[in-house]
């Protein structure tokens, strides 16, 4: 909860900063000069510019809440029992062994959100901010473009079908579609 008061205080001064910003390019637009009208435009580059990531982030922000709550709902949220420093912070062995264990996880199942989503908490675990962030993305590419619910298996292809050519995963003239990337260690080793 107290991240999400400080995420609404902080959107709230920047949306305030903007407000303050694009006023002041505004008045030096209505200046007239060309000076004046120069800065005024780049002036009004910075607020929209602001507005753009703002709103990207709390995007990013919404959806991974939205994972979150649905791997709770199915049981499957990492529990935090990582051991601690006595300041709080998450001892660092205690992380990179969970993160062995998650990496592992994802390589195993690499097309499946849930453990790209247990990989981002452990890499934010590991305070690997970035990774964890790609992770995250990784996470919600994969649950926007499958089904939530796990498939059933598939019968087995016909003879007739196992004869036939497949079609190309990709259009003649393109490379094919790589596979994603295998995670690797918060350290970068």
């Amino acid at each position: 909860m107290r991240a999400k008061i400080t995420y609404f205080i902080t959107a709230a001064v920047l949306v305030f900063y903007f407000v303050l910003v694009g006023s002041r390019g505004l008045m030096l637009i209505r200046h007239g000069t060309a000076v004046t009208v120069t800065f005024g435009v780049a002036v009004l580059i910075l607020p929209v510019i602001g507005v753009w990531f703002l709103w990207k982030n709390t995007q990013f922000v919404r959806r991974a809440n939205a994972l979150a709550a649905e791997l709770d709902a199915e049981g499957g949220l990492p529990v935090d029992d990582l051991a601690r420093t006595p300041s709080g912070r998450i001892d660092r062995d205690a992380a990179d062994a969970v993160f062995t264990k998650r990496r592992e996880e994802t390589e195993d199942a690499p097309d499946d959100w849930r453990t790209w989503f247990r990989l981002a908490v452990a890499y934010q675990d590991a305070r690997d901010t970035p990774r964890a962030r790609k992770a995250m993305q990784r996470a919600i590419a994969l649950h926007k473009s499958r089904p939530t619910a796990p498939s059933s298996p598939s019968p087995p292809p016909s003879r007739a079908a196992a004869s036939t050519p497949t079609a190309p995963t990709s259009p003649p003239g393109e490379p094919a579609p790589s596979s994603p990337a295998a995670p690797s260690s918060p350290s970068g080793t």
